[in-house]
């Protein structure tokens, strides 16, 4: 996966996590609460994965050139 590949992910799921947090926001119930806090964990795990993912891409593309 290119570098912009996994730009363009990470941009998805912030987009995903923004949605999470707003419906975290919106709700007074602690179950859907603890369950909003589990996703948005979880999408924080996968924008962290990608960006690393984008990082090496971009290593690895500066030491062939």
């Amino acid at each position: 996966m290119s570098a912009e590949e996994s730009l363009t992910k990470a941009e998805e799921l912030l987009g995903r996590l923004e949605e999470a947090r707003a419906r975290l926001d919106s709700t007074d119930d602690p179950d859907v609460a603890v369950e909003v806090l589990q996703e948005l964990a979880q999408l924080a795990r996968e924008v962290e994965a990608e960006l690393q993912r984008a990082r090496r891409a971009t290593e690895t593309d500066a030491t062939d050139a």
